[in-house]
């Protein structure tokens, strides 16, 4: 259902709306006489670039997501659930959006028009959605021919090997840099992520720092180490908050709703429509998370099947009158297969379940990411335009996140030490982002319920004390926790996280016990395998990704 609402989003940005987080107006005079663009505009062609690109990150992030229990994922077999439709949009985004419309920006390249400032920022965003796609699905159509119309003109390009998609997207990163590098600036360039340039060059800046980033990145999953350091040495990568990359929502509700598509979903007049995933909110709540009452907001105080309801309720929550299934009994699991403590009522992985009338006892969405509301313990049902209204962010790369990847190479060095400082400061700017959100929702008693700086120390010197007193698996599995709650809204890295290292291994097992292998990757998009007789569509999802060495995560 989030994805009705992300895919409808998307729709109205390709058309150039611009938004702001704190914005109540759709800022049309931020475009450059949005009335005379045309197909063969750059600035067009760019705002089609980076609205394509955001929807497809908002299906990364929630795919991602579900796999790895930062989210709810519905249906008890992961073949079935992730068809071939699932990467149709995404798929669709990059060969039939990104790709023409970065090349149609050079076609009308010439001396007195410089259009590097154009390309560069879209070509970023391509390589960053091919390196994803290589992720997702392996084997892809390679550049070679999808951006190359002349020579091969039918839409029906060969796969390629995920190791040459990945080279292709660090040449295009290089590219990508030197034309913000070299290239004119200019002063009509609308950027959707980092703002208006009005002829500044702090914004080329961020997007060489991004490109910078994701080299880092591509360099961490594919295991080349020396790679990584090196951009780590040269210091210009995502390494502060005001660094972050990120895509702003508004609070409008006409001509187009452009709030955040979760709070949209939860934030209805007939309740909340999304669960909140149990292993998640099971970690954060043991931990003492200072992040919890921003991620998520009760609307009750007891969940039936907990201690302060053990009857039950079978008309909202059937499983809280049933017994643990067998293949949880005895294992960690065991407690948080059906309900959880003190008033927190969401899903356990898998659960295919039809929906009880729990639409204003669920918990719902918090202040962040989706600017919902901040839990003050006023178990305050949701509804139309409280909290924050939706003035939220689509988390993409953020700081906090690649202090987690300088944490996992230094750890897998040996570095103990050094990935105890990257954790640290992962936490410290995860928590302080976090909280910045809290003001959204002006309703809130933040001053009775917000973590004290007191709080979020102990919980960060504590979680830094137990990982570095940790080894093996244990430090790994703290690691791997405390990315995946930092990961919670825009975890489309987690997959990657959980298939390369195998961590955390704490992650609850599916509710049903033979619910298939996790998936390597995902079928082919369906409307490609059906237009082109260069794909097979695979039989299962077991086809490893070039960098994927490792065995199958330990838990399903």
């Amino acid at each position: 259902m989030k994805n009705i609402y992300k895919l409808f989003l998307v729709s109205v940005l390709m058309v150039g709306t611009l938004l702001n987080q704190s914005c109540e107006t759709i800022e049309l005079e931020l475009l450059n006489d949005p009335n005379n663009l045309t197909e063969g505009d750059p600035q067009f062609l760019l705002n089609n670039i980076q609205s394509s690109y955001r929807g497809s990150l908002a299906t990364f992030n929630d795919r991602s997501s579900e796999l790895t229990r930062i989210d709810y994922m519905f249906g008890r077999n992961y073949f079935s659930n992730y068809g071939a439709g699932t990467m149709n949009g995404v798929w669709g985004s990059l060969y039939s959006t990104i790709i023409p419309d970065i090349q149609a920006i050079a076609d009308v390249a010439s001396e007195d028009n410089d259009v590097s400032h154009f390309l560069g920022i879209g070509k970023v965003l391509q390589a960053h959605m091919i390196m994803l796609m290589v992720d997702f699905l392996g084997d892809i159509a390679p550049m070679s021919e999808a951006g190359n119309p002349a020579e091969f003109p039918l839409p029906t390009p060969t796969s390629d090997g995920g190791a040459s998609s990945y080279a292709d997207a660090l040449a295009l990163l290089d590219e990508a840099i030197d034309l913000l590098t070299n290239g004119a600036v200019n002063s009509t360039v609308q950027d959707l992520f980092y703002g208006d340039n009005t002829g500044g060059n702090s914004n080329r800046g961020n997007w060489i720092k991004l490109a910078n980033t994701l080299k880092m990145r591509a360099y961490l999953t594919t295991g080349n180490t020396s790679g990584f350091n090196s951009i780590v040495s040269g210091g210009n990568f995502i390494s502060t908050t005001a660094d972050d990359f990120e895509f702003n929502y508004g609070t409008l509700l006409a001509p187009v709703n452009t709030q955040h598509p979760d709070y949209q979903n939860d934030y209805t007049s007939a309740g909340a429509n999304i669960y909140q995933n149990h292993w998640l909110v099971n970690t954060m709540m043991m931990n003492d998370d200072p992040r919890i009452r921003y991620y998520m907001t009760r609307q009750n105080d007891c969940t039936p099947g907990a201690s302060c309801n053990p009857a039950g309720n079978g008309e909202t929550l059937g499983c809280s009158l049933q017994n643990v299934p067998a293949h949880l009994q005895g294992t960690p699991d065991e407690d948080i297969w059906c309900f959880l403590e003190n008033g927190y009522w969401g899903r356990p992985h898998g659960n295919d379940e039809g929906i009880p009338p729990d639409n204003f006892t669920r918990t719902a969405v918090g202040v962040y990411p989706a600017a919902g509301m901040f839990d003050d313990d006023t178990y305050r049902n949701v509804n139309l335009g409280l909290g924050g209204n939706g003035a939220g962010i689509e988390p993409i790369l953020l700081a906090s996140y690649v202090d987690f990847w300088r944490a996992e190479v230094a750890l897998a060095a040996g570095q103990t030490g050094d990935a105890a400082t990257h954790l640290q400061n992962g936490l410290t700017k995860s928590i302080a982002k976090v909280q910045s959100f809290g003001s959204l929702d002006s309703a809130a008693d933040l001053a009775g319920f917000e973590p004290t700086a007191g709080e979020v120390t102990t919980y960060i010197n504590d979680m830094v004390a137990a990982f570095s007193a940790a080894s093996g698996d244990d430090q790994w599995n703290i690691l791997g926790e405390q990315y995946f709650v930092t990961l919670y809204g825009g975890g489309s890295d987690a997959h990657n996280f959980y298939r390369r290292t195998g961590y955390p291994n704490t992650v609850s097992a599916s509710i049903d016990p033979n619910p298939g292998n996790y998936p390597r990757t995902f079928l082919y998009p369906s409307n490609e395998v059906g237009a082109n007789p260069n794909f097979t569509q695979r039989n299962d999802n077991n086809a490893a990704v070039f960098w994927n060495t490792q065995p199958l995560p330990s838990s399903n």
